[in-house]
């Protein structure tokens, strides 16, 4: 089907590798690895991101680093309404055009906020966010991703394509050689998945790593609190537990109790044994040991 007839039938026409290269010529654009900016030109690549993240017409969808609009445009023909955050001034102005050339009736549904995701906060958005999607800056991917989830509790479901490592640490499991700081702060918001893999010939530039999916489904009861507060305080002791691996807790946590024995003390409180590792431990057991602080 051409894109013509795509618009006809009230679909977006998605970008190709031409499209994407023909857009960046046109606007003087070279992807940067400051920005961390590699742009998806694969269709089905796009089409199975959105499958995966599961969103449909009620969603209202964040995406971070929009970029030429690949994956903007596959999440406008499914969802209400997308949420595009872009650092880069010039695809920022650029992305509306583009919308209206290539979706049509679509267009209204898109609203580009310019600026940094991690500078970003609620009051930012008109609407809620009911779901983040995003290709994330691989440089700032976790930072990122962990920001999102604490400034809008509104999100139920993320599903991010990273660097396969960072996939990897984020959906790893306590004991793994892989596990730490990322999986544990990812997991004290929801259940944390690997959901597929993606190669680098779908980017251009082609990077010289893998790509995976990761989704997070947010706790619908959450099992702890979740308010600031709390959450500051778990992560400071995610934080210390892993700063020096090869430190037992009791050890790594002298600091933050005062003392190895009150470390000692704190840890046989919350049920752990004072010679553990922080890599043996999973996020329950973190928010357990913080509660004795």
């Amino acid at each position: 089907m051409s894109d013509a007839e795509m618009m006809v039938r009230g679909q977006a026409a998605l970008l190709g590798p031409a499209q994407v290269r023909e857009l960046a010529e046109r606007l003087g654009v070279r992807p940067t690895k400051q920005l961390g900016q590699n742009f998806v030109h694969d269709a089905n690549t796009v089409r199975r991101i959105v499958t995966a993240a599961g969103v449909g017409r009620a969603d209202t969808v964040l995406e971070v680093g929009p970029g030429l609009g690949s994956l903007t445009l596959a999440l406008l023909d499914v969802v209400d309404a997308v949420l595009a955050v872009e650092i880069d001034p010039v695809l920022a102005g650029q992305l509306p055009a583009t919308v209206r050339e290539r979706a049509g009736e679509l267009a209204p549904r898109l609203t580009v906020i310019p600026g940094d995701a991690l500078r970003i906060g609620s009051d930012a958005v008109s609407v809620a966010p009911t779901a983040l999607v995003a290709n994330l800056p691989y440089n700032v991917a976790v930072p990122v991703l962990l920001h999102l989830l604490a400034e809008f509790p509104s999100i139920t479901t993320a599903l991010v394509m990273v660097q396969a490592e960072v996939a990897d640490r984020l959906a790893a499991d306590p004991g793994s050689r892989v596990y730490g700081v990322p999986s544990v702060k990812a997991g004290f918001y929801g259940t944390v998945r690997k959901a597929g893999a993606v190669g680098r010939q779908v980017f251009w530039p082609v990077p010289q790593v893998e790509s995976g999916l990761v989704r997070i489904d947010r706790y619908a009861e959450p099992p702890w609190p979740v308010d600031v507060a709390h959450r500051r305080r778990v992560f400071e002791v995610v934080d210390l537990a892993f700063a020096q691996r090869r430190k037992t807790l009791r050890a790594a946590l002298a600091g933050w109790a005062g003392s190895p024995a009150e470390a000692e003390r704190r840890l046989l409180a919350a049920g752990i044994a004072p010679t553990a590792r922080g890599e043996t431990l999973d996020t329950a057991a973190f928010v357990r040991l913080a509660a004795q602080s």
